[in-house]
């Protein structure tokens, strides 16, 4: 809060000292910054729903559309690879032309091609109005955490992060929930159209509240132009990396899936050496280099990609296994995770609220460890009842896996962008948010792989314990990197003396 607050003229009937708050600055962003706040949860949750939702609405999009087994695939997989893709080059571009502008072209596109994806006549059109709504998204959201930590003051942003993680987690637990729901109930007869219909209400009243309320000047002071060539570096390496990940089950992982993996690699070696050459040169690049010399910005790297991969391949194991193994419906297997559910709310509040600003990281390492005993408490239970296990069955597990879930992901974001300055925000957005993207596509990919096969040579069971086992295991790895993290996500700024 600027001190030249101090220096206007005092009202006419001066308060007390020490008996009311300081006002807050002029201005919209600080006036409604809770509504901003909400703006930008609202586009967290049409993505994350996007993910996850359309699993549901698969099989009953498959029977009206017919065709194979990859076109149903790449329902998801258009919009996974478009967005993972272009968010580092959506972040830049929210650095250089403002993040309002960029959040509302990303917000008016998603919804205009949401509404095409509801009116889709063949699995082409579906499909193609999937890939271009994953674009927009790479858009709209990186610009989140760039404005949350322009319009919220030191002392609040740690509690604006505090609900932005636990948004996420409870978006993706509830994904399927919805997606069960709507297919089921059949609204208006739209039946799976729904799930892409109920974007369009949600993306207009976030294009409103955007335009009314985010701050017009959001630009990053020193970014000159878009880096053309880094642009297209990273996104062939990513692309090198992600494409395999997510076609290569379904075609049989042939030798060229290894060879792009092994291939990203070294174009990634060549991107991260041409950005450090065109800042040397005084050049914009897409991302500052100097973000990789940051340890809590680096070790939430590691972190991120260890734990998304842990819970997205732990969703879509525990998916699979009450469809395909224990025979449920959508709705079934998507009411039984509301404990999960209801577990991440409770371990948010309490880590954004209480646990976190006092004790900082070693939350972080609690909710890992929390979420591992739920996870092994939920293979256990598959051990002893198999697949006559009932969701009652489930509830502890899911319950504590939750609990663990929220503890973690609510101060998460706040202690990655603890050190991050103004002009890395962007870049340092544009990168969480890829983490994450990458993160939950090796998850669904490499468990899923391992489900898949497992399931095929020793049946449901063994698969399951075998995916609780590696989700164990990510997770412990995740609590090892997350000691590289700061003590404390960020302290309190010093009072300003008068």
């Amino acid at each position: 809060m600027s001190t030249n607050q101090t220096e206007t003229a005092a009202p006419a009937t001066a308060p007390i000292a020490g008996s009311a708050p300081e006002p807050d600055p002029p201005g919209p962003s600080y006036r409604w910054r809770w509504w901003i706040l909400g703006t930008i949860l609202v586009a967290e949750v049409m993505d994350l729903l996007d993910t996850t939702i359309v699993s549901i609405a698969s099989p009953a999009i498959h029977e009206d559309f017919g065709g194979g087994t990859s076109q149903l695939q790449w329902i998801g997989a258009a919009y996974t690879l478009t967005f993972a893709v272009l968010l580092i080059t959506g972040a830049r571009l929210g650095d250089l032309v403002g993040r309002r502008r960029m959040f509302l072209i990303g917000t008016f596109g998603f919804t205009l091609f949401s509404a095409l994806c509801a009116v889709s006549v063949d699995s082409g059109m579906l499909i193609g109005s999937r890939a271009v709504q994953g674009a927009f998204a790479a858009l709209m959201i990186p610009q989140g955490l760039g404005i949350m930590r322009e319009v919220f003051p030191p002392k609040e942003v740690g509690g604006a992060f505090a609900a932005f993680g636990p948004v996420m987690g409870l978006s993706s637990v509830l994904g399927p929930v919805l997606g069960g729901f709507l297919v089921t109930a059949d609204i208006l007869g739209t039946g799976w159209r729904m799930v892409f219909l109920i974007n369009i209400p949600l993306g207009l009243a976030g294009v409103v509240l955007a335009w009314k309320l985010f701050p017009k000047n959001t630009r990053t002071p020193g970014a000159t132009r878009l880096d053309l060539v880094g642009m297209v570096l990273l996104s062939a390496a990513v692309l090198l990396l992600i494409y395999p990940l997510v076609q290569g089950r379904d075609l049989g992982w042939p030798i060229w899936t290894y060879l792009s993996m092994a291939g990203s690699v070294p174009l990634f070696g060549v991107f991260g050496w041409y950005q450090r050459r065109l800042r040397t040169s005084g050049g914009s690049p897409l991302v500052e280099p100097s973000l990789f010399r940051n340890r809590a910005f680096t070790s939430a790297l590691g972190v991120g990609i260890f734990f998304f991969a842990a819970m997205s391949g732990l969703m879509f194991g525990l998916t699979l296994m009450m469809q395909l193994g224990s025979g449920w419906t959508a709705m079934h297997a998507g009411s039984t995770m509301i404990p999960m559910s209801l577990g991440i709310a409770v371990g948010a509040g309490l880590s954004g609220a209480v646990l976190g600003p006092k004790y900082g990281r070693k939350v972080l390492h609690v909710g890992m460890l929390v979420m591992t005993a739920g996870v092994l408490g939920l293979w256990a239970s598959y051990s002893h009842w198999g697949l006559h296990i009932t969701s009652w069955d489930l509830i502890a597990g899911l319950a504590v896996t939750g609990l663990g879930m929220g503890l973690l992901i609510a101060p998460f974001f706040d202690i990655a962008l603890a050190g991050v300055t103004d002009q890395e925000s962007g870049s340092a957005a544009g990168v969480l948010n890829a983490v994450q993207q990458l993160g939950g596509s090796i998850g669904i990919a490499a468990l899923g792989t391992g489900f898949f096969s497992w399931a095929s040579s020793r049946g449901f069971v063994q698969a399951t314990g075998w995916t609780m086992g590696c989700t164990a295991a990510a997770l412990l790895v995740a609590a090892a990197v997350g000691f590289g993290l700061p003590r404390m996500a960020r302290p309190e700024p010093a009072p300003v003396e008068e």
